[in-house]
């Protein structure tokens, strides 16, 4: 059967492939346009599967806030290199993907890639797509929702690549996006000292005390000395007690005091975060390549 141009365009058109890709399955299909689709979709999940163990690190964070504020989503996704994170498709995918995590109710990756998108697919089944089409592993990574809050919530992105949500005691965006931004740049472990355990106090404790120790202070103004240090490592590390950024007279706490509001909790992305990546020297790849092609 002959192959047409139209034909081809229609195959590009639905399944987002190249041309010689497009024109190469419809002739093996005979030109059926249904098998091809379904030949290609197979070859696409071999291939996503041969790439699934290869190292996602960089990637980019989706938001989405309901209408009504009073529910906001977060989501990660992964890929190996910077490049594809800029292309429409892993855009759309990233958008399509914060979008079902704030229309849903599941709690896990794994339930989150059974949902079923808007073009019928499984989220999994569009991820295998999407490697298939730009020939590197891209992984769901993480996400979180807060939903149904009963003051209010409030999200910053910066450069797609840190992410902030929080949860405010009384709805105010201009001073939770004041806040999400502050997130963003200090990266405070908790919001109060009463949520940091008792273990890290102890063991900033024990590393202080050693130090007073060793300078042959009395006792008591040892005693003294740990207990400044610990008022001040609390203070760098919990949001309510850290100097707001836009304004260092005041701390973050004193700020939402003084609006009659509070942070409630608050989440923090930042892509690739824990992500052990793999270390490249491209000069010795290109040589490893011209080898194998002498």
């Amino acid at each position: 059967m002959s192959i047409t141009a139209a034909m081809v365009k229609e195959l590009r058109e639905r399944t987002g492939s190249g041309m010689m890709e497009c024109k190469r399955n419809l002739k093996e299909a005979n030109g059926d346009m249904e098998l091809a689709i379904e030949n290609m979709r197979k070859s696409g999940l071999a291939k996503a599967d041969k790439k699934a163990g290869r190292i996602a690190a960089e990637g980019a964070i989706g938001i989405k806030v309901s209408d009504d504020g009073k529910t906001v989503a977060m989501v990660e996704i992964n890929s190996e290199t910077d490049f594809v994170v800029k292309s429409e498709d892993f855009k759309g995918f990233v958008d399509s993907i914060a979008n079902a995590v704030l229309a849903s109710d599941v709690s896990t990756v794994e339930q989150l890639s059974e949902t079923v998108l808007a073009s019928g697919e499984t989220i999994e089944v569009t991820r295998r797509a999407l490697i298939a089409k730009v020939g590197e592993n891209i992984s769901l990574r993480r996400f979180v929702k807060y939903a149904n809050v009963d003051g209010g919530t409030s999200a910053y992105l910066h450069g797609g690549k840190i992410a902030v949500i929080i949860e405010m005691a009384k709805n105010d965006a201009e001073l939770g996006k004041d806040i999400a931004m502050h997130i963003a740049a200090v990266n405070p472990s908790c919001v109060s000292e009463d949520q940091v355990s008792e273990e890290v106090i102890q063991k900033e404790k024990d590393i202080f005390t050693a130090q007073a120790l060793e300078s042959g202070k009395k006792p008591e103004i040892v005693e003294k000395m740990i207990t400044g240090r610990i008022k001040k490592f609390l203070s760098e590390i919990t949001l309510e007690g850290q100097a707001f950024i836009k304004d260092d007279k005041m701390s973050v706490g004193q700020l939402t005091k003084s609006k009659d509001n509070a942070v409630v909790r608050f989440t923090r992305f930042e892509v690739g975060e824990g992500i052990e990546k793999e270390e490249i020297d491209f000069a010795e790849e290109v040589r490893a390549q011209a080898s194998a092609s002498a």
